[in-house]
């Protein structure tokens, strides 16, 4: 029979086996459930014995919601970029540049432009040890927790004759599907949309908690390999090597010995990048030979031996022929721009956004113009410019329009915004519409009703806002129209299972404006009641991590409304959630409160994670400089100079491991 430690790591070895085949070879050889069940298994067992803690063991990918703050960490060897070139004439001339430097023979190899964000991944004894963001090009973000959610990146290297310390270097995506699924989400929370992947990934690998990274899904390519143990003096061939190695490689990069073949690549993939399940943005050339690269060597932004090739946006020309205004949940009204269908990047356009006001005046629209709409590496439509040439007299210049267009209430405008809102809260039935449909949302109360049957239910007179929900009756259902015993059972019941959803999830129903998931997660865990956030202040609210002005100005704003002080009430009569639970509580204590801490060297009880975990279980808080705010510093080995220096001059008190342990007891 196995020891605990033996099981674990046993495990830990066939989950990185799976990860391998799933996610690089893409060929898994057993199910979802199988895998899901080994991953159960694992993090039951390394709860019970966490003095098997691995910072490398497959349980990593799920994340963690501690909050860290970024450290700047110096590259190794520079992070440049690449020149890029839009013309075959510019791709001929570094072709031929080479050739004529190089004098002999050149092999250049031909690989998809990802359109994501650049990654350093830092390997020493085959062990993921750092994971750090392009930066300045010299320093970057270091960014490990974050990455080691991301399943394409292997966190133990495979087989024997993987190098013991090499650094990779790739590109972290976000694929098409996992893109609109999040910009459905944002639209459904009228946060605002990102434009592209790209955006999207940026703004991921630098969130707080990494539980959301793990959450969106992001993938990985690695293009380059760093280090002294290097197998051949081919780019190609290490590359191809460091997919047995665990790293998923792409297998559309091509080695080619003549400026045809890279033209043919180059023409294959402006065409066929539309049926990717991701974006790319062109082709990268690359000189095969290491030795050749080197003598090459580069300028100081660029290395001479290779070059982007960027592929033009796709745009069309075609007419618009109304603007429409819409109006969500928290009053924002967004103007749509209504197209004569167009086709773009395989799909039929009908419609593109105008964002807001500034936008409208910007592109100085009339209704008939011929517009171009783009997408390139876009996935939403948006308008470009207008051919003002073809523009006829009698086309209406476009005006955002002044008054709301559900309910005719005068729309305002913040001076630091550039969104029109609807003030109109408790009357606008978009607007009261549009809070019932996200309080039933999956992520919300989870309640299984479409906006047609909300559309249904309010004008019937049955609900005005969410908490009538929990009124609804069996009669008032089953007479309705295309309705059934069937249909009225299933909508009650799934009310009823509602009443279950935890705090947290409650609070995001609300609709609090600027109070997404994540942050209703942080404002459970810092105002464990709804009366505790109720009463908090400006300032108490502030002081959570990650809470700005605009949100807590946005909660005092919800509290202070009493119609929304009686929809709360009437929920909490009807049974719902309105406090952490117990198992949430009890580990939570305010032996810290209002005590702001500075984590500085390296320590033997607990990791720096871990320790700032304590703090904030503890009701203290963590910042990464030292100023006049700070109370202590918690000081392990080889403490930052520079630190220690300004603790002195401010007269901050250093503590120990030991003696912070002691405070917390």
């Amino acid at each position: 029979m196995k020891t605990p430690k033996e099981e674990i790591e046993e495990l830990r070895r066939q989950i990185r086996e799976h990860d391998y085949y799933y996610y690089v070879l893409a060929q898994p050889v057993i199910s979802d459930y199988e895998y899901d069940r080994l991953m159960h298994r694992l993090m039951e067992l390394e709860a019970q014995y966490p003095e098997y803690y691995d910072p490398n063991s497959p349980t990593v990918r799920v994340g963690s919601d501690i909050n860290k703050n970024f450290e700047q960490v110096e590259h190794r060897y520079p992070m440049l970029s690449l020149q890029n070139t839009y013309s075959p004439g510019e791709v001929t001339d570094f072709y031929n540049r080479v050739k004529r430097l190089l004098n002999e023979e050149v092999g250049i190899v031909c690989e998809l432009k990802f359109d994501g964000v650049s990654i350093s991944l830092i390997y020493e004894d085959k062990q993921l040890i750092r994971a750090v963001t392009r930066g300045d090009g010299r320093r970057g973000d270091d960014v490990t927790d974050n990455v080691r959610t991301i399943r394409s990146i292997p966190l133990v290297l495979r087989g024997d004759d993987a190098p013991s310390s090499i650094e990779a270097r790739g590109e972290i995506i976000m694929p098409w599907k996992v893109f609109e699924e999040l910009n459905k989400e944002r639209e459904e929370q009228e946060e605002p949309l990102f434009a592209n992947p790209r955006n999207a990934t940026a703004g991921t690998i630098k969130l707080q908690d990494s539980r959301v990274v793990a959450q969106r899904k992001l993938e990985s390519f690695i293009y380059y390999l760093l280090g002294d143990e290097l197998p051949t003096d081919s780019h190609f061939e290490n590359l191809t090597s460091a997919r047995k190695w665990g790293f998923r490689v792409s297998h559309e990069m091509k080695r080619c010995s003549t400026l045809e073949e890279i033209f043919d690549y180059i023409k294959y993939w402006d065409k066929e990048r539309k049926n990717l399940p991701f974006a790319i943005d062109g082709v990268v050339l690359k000189v095969d030979s290491l030795k050749q690269q080197e003598r090459l060597g580069a300028t100081s932004k660029f290395p001479r031996w290779a070059i982007a090739y960027k592929f033009n946006p796709e745009r069309a020309l075609t007419k618009l022929l109304s603007v429409t205004f819409q109006v969500g949940r928290t009053g924002a009204v967004t103007p749509v721009a209504n197209l004569e269908p167009v086709l773009l990047s395989g799909t039929v356009v009908k419609r593109a956004s105008l964002y807001n006001e500034d936008m409208i005046n910007a592109l100085d629209l009339h209704i008939g113009d011929m517009v171009y709409v783009e997408k390139g590496g876009e996935i939403i439509p948006k308008i470009t410019g207008v051919e003002k040439e073809a523009r006829s007299e009698d086309g209406e210049k476009v005006q955002f329009i002044k008054f709301c267009p559900e309910c005719g209430t005068p729309l305002v405008r913040d001076e630091d915004e550039a969104i029109y809102y609807c003030p109109n809260m408790e009357g606008c039935p978009a607007q009261i519409k549009g809070r019932i449909e996200h309080f039933v949302s999956r992520k919300a109360m989870n309640i299984d009703m479409g906006p047609e049957t909300i559309d249904l239910l309010y004008e019937k007179g049955l609900i005005k806002d969410a908490a009538d929900l929990y009124e609804l009756k069996f009669e008032d259902l089953v007479n309705l129209e295309r309705w059934g015993e069937t249909s009225a059972r299933n909508l009650l019941n799934s009310i009823e299972k509602s009443k279950s959803v935890p705090y947290e999830r409650v609070l995001f129903a609300l609709g609090i404006r600027y109070v997404g998931e994540t942050v209703a997660q942080k404002l459970a865990q810092a105002f464990p009641s709804i009366d505790a956030l109720e009463q908090a202040s400006l300032e108490d609210l502030m002081a959570v991590d990650g809470i700005g002005e605009r949100i807590a100005q946005s909660v005092k704003d919800y509290f202070a409304n009493p119609k929304f002080r009686d929809f709360v009430q009437r929920l909490r009569s009807h049974g719902l959630q309105f406090s952490l639970n117990q198992e949430s509580l009890t580990s939570k204590t305010d032996k810290l409160k209002d005590k702001t801490f500075v984590i500085s060297g390296i320590f033997k009880f607990h990791s720096r994670d871990e320790y700032k975990a304590l703090i904030a279980q503890n009701g203290g808080k963590v910042s990464s400089s030292v100023s006049k705010n700070t109370d202590y510093i918690l000081a392990g080995e080889n403490m930052g100079p520079a630190k220690l220096e300004k603790a002195n001059q401010l007269g901050i008190k250093i503590i120990t491991e030991e003696e912070f342990l002691k405070m917390i007891e």
